[in-house]
Parts: C-alpha cells; structure tokens; sequence
C-alpha cells in the first residue's frame, strides 16, 4: 500500500491532488486540522492535513506526483504587522468556508431519478425506454464509487468554523496587541513611572485605574528632564492625584443621632468582633447606653460569641429568628440609646441571600448600615458582594483584617466602581482598640508605600 500525506487549505484542493498521485482508486484515510507558522504560537495559518493511501497494485497516475510544499518556517511578526495577520486569518477562514460548502455541494448531487444517476456514474443510456422487469426494478440505483462517498461523507463531518469562535480569537489577538503595545510604551517611561506602574500592580489596583493614573502622572511631570526626573517627585504628583479621586468618599463614624446601626457582610469577615469594638467605643469612650441584636443563628456559638462581649460590657443582647421578631427586639431595647445589629454571614455572592439580609434592616428609626469586607478576601469576590448591596443603597463600608495582608489597592477600586464609602479600618484582634475611623492621607500614603531609589 502507498500512503501520501497532503497539506492544504482545505479538503476540496486534496481530491484533484490525490487522484493525480495515487490514482482513481485511492481513499482518504484521516483528515485534521492543523496550523502551521505564527509567532510565539499566535497568527499560525489554519491548513488541512489529509492522509490518502491506494494498493500496490492499483493503476499508476499518469503524471508524476506533484512535490511536497515544505511547512512555512514561522514568521516573526511585530505589533505592528499583527493587524494585517489578524485581516489573512479571517479572510482564510472564510475562504475555507466557502470551498468546504462547494466541495459538499459537488459530492453531495441532489437525488435524482434512477436513469439520471446512471447516467451521471458512466451507466450505458438507452434511447428508448425499455418495460421494467421485476428483476430491473429490484436492482438498487448505481451509487458514485466508494472512493468519492468516503471524501463526501468525510467532507460533511468536517467541523465548520464557528463565527462565534473566530470572533473570540480575533479578540484575543488584538487584546494581545494592546497588551504588547503597552508593555512597549511602558519600558519607554522613565523608571520613576515605571516604579510607581509596579507598585500600583502590587497592591492589585484594577488595571484600567493604574493606566489612568499613570498617564495623568506623566502628563503632570512632562516638563522634567528624564535625568532630572525623581521617585520623590513622581510619588508627589500620583499622591496628589489619589487623594482627589478618593475626595469625599470617606464616610463619616457613627453620628450621635443615629439609633440602630446594622452590620452585613459575608461569612467569616469579622462583623461580631467589629460590633464590640465599636460598642466597647461608644460605651467607654462616648458614654452611650448600647444594646446587641443578633440574627445570627446559622453559625454555630455565634450568639454564644457575642453574648460573651455583651457581657464584658455589661449590655443586654436580644436573639431574633425572624425578621417578625424584630419589632419584638427593638421594643425590649427601648431604653438603649444606640442599638448594634449582627446579622447572619450568607453567601451574598447570591443576590437572594441579600434580599432576605435586606428584610431585616427594615426600621422607621435613625438607622445606618456598614458592608463589612475583609481586604483578604479575593476582589473579584468582594466587587461581586458589593455590587448586590449598593443595590439596596448601602453606600458605608467597614474593612476588616489590614494587618493579613499588604495590598490594599481594593479600596481604591471599590470606592471607583462601586462608590462604597470606607467609613472604618480594623487591623487586629484586639477590643477595641484595633480600629480606626477611615483617613484619606493615611490610606494613600499606604497605597503608595515608600519608594526605592
């Protein structure tokens, strides 16, 4: 047996080429999809690799076979060129489309009447209709030979480029484009910027804010002479710039005229550990009588916990089941001056959680409401918990869990996209002291960090 294998654009340009080698009698043995040249595995043209083999002893072709066209080396493709490599992959792919469709039309006739179909396969014709026989009639119509159903049936089961999926790719080049083009204007930057560029990565700032920052800080520092061009003065002007994006949107403590404060987050954030803080703060420091409610009452001790502070500050703690027991709750608390809320660690990823969560901060008294987040928490997973709550029109947000980690670029971020109010800081374990009111100055100067000369 003889086995040659074809590299080409697509199937229908395999047929002329095998049938010319191998002769009539040859059959397609394989067909796959397969990419030959790019850059960096990227721009790599499509091609069809067909395996088609004949019997030794089956007729020769006539001519001589037709040389093998070696693979293309891969073509080092700059930035620049790869738009014009994005224009030939779709304009290939459509090509392609289009000679698979004729290939199936040409192998595929529509059905036609018996004496057509001989006629068509090289059947002798008649010129005068002949009586059909039982024996003629039980004869099957002739069928094309073996060798062009397989190429047909091969053909069809083929699978077609998918728009959907070509889109995406083209997507995902020019994505890369951008990304190569920026990278190439960053290494451009003078190193200062280039710093500040890593920091903000480091304190997993969103990209688009870091790229918005950077470009606002060189246009402030254009006038300067690259030799001349300092960290201090770089650190100086994207200070300046963070502290006008974060204007205003510190929110204030708790106000003397609020009554009922009410505590959401997700599970495991610190919400039970915040509320005696900030109780034992009100209690000591400004002399209010303070009272605890908790909802609670999926997390096993998490009463026990709270009525364990309630204790130490000598404050009367209520368990509500429902949010029916509400009213119940604030009716025993009426004396209180200010009353702390714990509600129950959900999934609040699921937007059903939080409405349920939502029933209960239902109060026709001088109430507030804190999201309570922890900056070790992954922040795809917070601006998801996030963007539930401010639906809801919770703006105040009490981050927990400062002294776990070292980037703390998601405050900015929320306080972007979402427009949530950082009102507190908790940065330890400690009641009450491990908790501050949120500071703009202080926050950037975290974000910022010291600069390395």
């Amino acid at each position: 047996m003889k086995v040659k294998r074809y590299i080409v654009n697509a199937l229908p340009e395999a047929l002329p080429m095998i049938r010319s080698d191998l002769g009539a009698d040859a059959v397609i043995l394989n067909t796959k999809e397969i990419r030959i040249g790019g850059f960096l595995g990227m721009f790599a043209k499509k091609k069809m690799e067909v395996i088609a083999a004949v019997e030794t002893g089956a007729a020769k072709p006539a001519s001589a076979p037709k040389p093998q066209v070696p693979a293309a080396k891969p073509a080092q493709l700059s930035p620049s060129a790869a738009q014009t490599a994005i224009l030939e992959s779709l304009e290939l792919a459509r090509s392609s489309r289009q000679q698979e469709g004729a290939a199936t039309a040409v192998l595929n006739p529509p059905a036609t009447s018996s004496k057509a179909a001989a006629a068509a396969y090289g059947a002798p014709r008649t010129t005068e209709p002949r009586p059909a026989s039982p024996a003629a009639v039980a004869q099957p119509v002739p069928q094309p030979p073996a060798a062009l159903r397989s190429e047909a049936a091969i053909s069809q089961g083929n699978a077609k480029l998918d728009d959907a999926a070509l889109l995406d790719e083209i997507r995902d080049m020019k994505q890369w484009i951008v990304r190569m083009s920026k990278q190439q204007q960053m290494k451009r930057l003078p190193e200062p910027i280039q710093a500040l560029h890593t920091r903000m990565i480091d304190q997993e700032v969103n990209a688009e804010l870091i790229e918005k920052l950077i470009t606002e800080v060189a246009d402030m520092v254009a006038g300067v002479a690259e030799a001349e061009l300092t960290h201090a003065d770089v650190w100086a002007q994207a200070r300046t710039v963070l502290t006008q994006w974060m204007s205003g949107k510190a929110a204030k403590g708790i106000q003397r005229d609020t009554r009922v404060i009410h505590f959401v987050g997700p599970t495991g954030v610190g919400k039970t550990t915040s509320i005696a803080k900030l109780a034992a703060e009100q209690t000591l420091k400004s002399g209010r009588k303070v009272g605890f409610i908790t909802s609670d009452t999926y997390r096993i001790a998490a009463v026990d916990q709270l009525r364990t502070y309630a204790n130490i500050l000598n404050v009367p703690l209520e368990v509500v089941f429902s949010p029916a027991e509400v009213s119940r709750a604030f009716k025993e608390l009426e004396d209180r001056e200010l009353i702390f809320m714990d509600t129950a660690g959900r999934n609040f990823r699921n937007e059903l959680y939080v409405s349920e969560v939502n029933s209960l901060l239902q109060t026709n008294q001088q109430s507030e409401t804190y999201l309570v987040l922890s900056l070790t928490s992954k922040f795809k997973d917070m601006s998801t918990v996030a963007g539930h709550f401010t639906k809801y029109g919770i703006e105040k947000v009490l981050y927990t869990k400062q002294d776990e980690t070292d980037a703390f670029g998601a405050i900015l971020n929320l306080a972007i996209q979402h427009d949530l109010h950082p009102a507190y800081i908790a940065y330890g374990q400690t009641v009450p002291d491990d908790i501050t009111t949120f500071k703009t100055d202080v926050y950037v100067e975290q974000l910022l960090g010291a600069y390395e000369q």
